[in-house]
């Protein structure tokens, strides 16, 4: 696929973003894309719903399961602004999902290789993976969401 293709999709992951760190949840979007079509788009809502697990890449799997009818989302290609998790890659892994591109990496949970990677565990799939699209971009949000949480933590001291 065209770069330029890549980041049009990243950059409406990265528009999922915003309305998270709108919403003060950590700053993560999400798109899933079959066929050169979004089918499922979503960020971080676990403040919200008051559920952890309620990821950006877990509500978009659900929302492109749901439009294709199935448990599986073969040859679909989810952009995230930052790299999956653990409990995000192993649905990923479940899911079948073909593709996965994210921007920023996670040197905390990431599960695609920055403390674990998910495709070297010798399970029954493995996924493609490209990382460092819109890079700088998508840590921006996470950089300001995370200066905004110290500062008021400090306002409150």
């Amino acid at each position: 696929m065209m770069i330029i293709q890549q980041k049009f999709y990243m950059e409406k992951a990265l528009q999922e973003a915003q309305y998270a760190l709108k919403e003060d949840e950590v700053p993560v979007g999400a798109v899933i894309v079959y066929k050169n079509q979004i089918i499922a788009r979503a960020h971080n809502q676990v403040e919200r719903l008051k559920d952890p697990t309620a990821h950006a890449e877990m509500i978009a799997i659900t929302q492109a399961a749901n439009f294709l009818g199935s448990k599986w989302i073969t040859d679909c290609t989810l952009y995230v602004t930052v790299e999956p998790c653990s409990m995000c890659a192993g649905a990923l892994v479940l899911s079948r999902i073909a593709n996965v591109v994210f921007g920023a990496d996670d040197p905390k949970t990431g599960a695609f290789g920055s403390k674990v990677n998910i495709n070297n565990l010798g399970l029954n799939h493995k996924i493609k993976v490209k990382k460092g699209l819109l890079k700088e971009e998508c840590a921006v949000f996470l950089k300001e969401f995370f200066r905004n949480k110290r500062n008021r933590a400090k306002q409150l001291n």
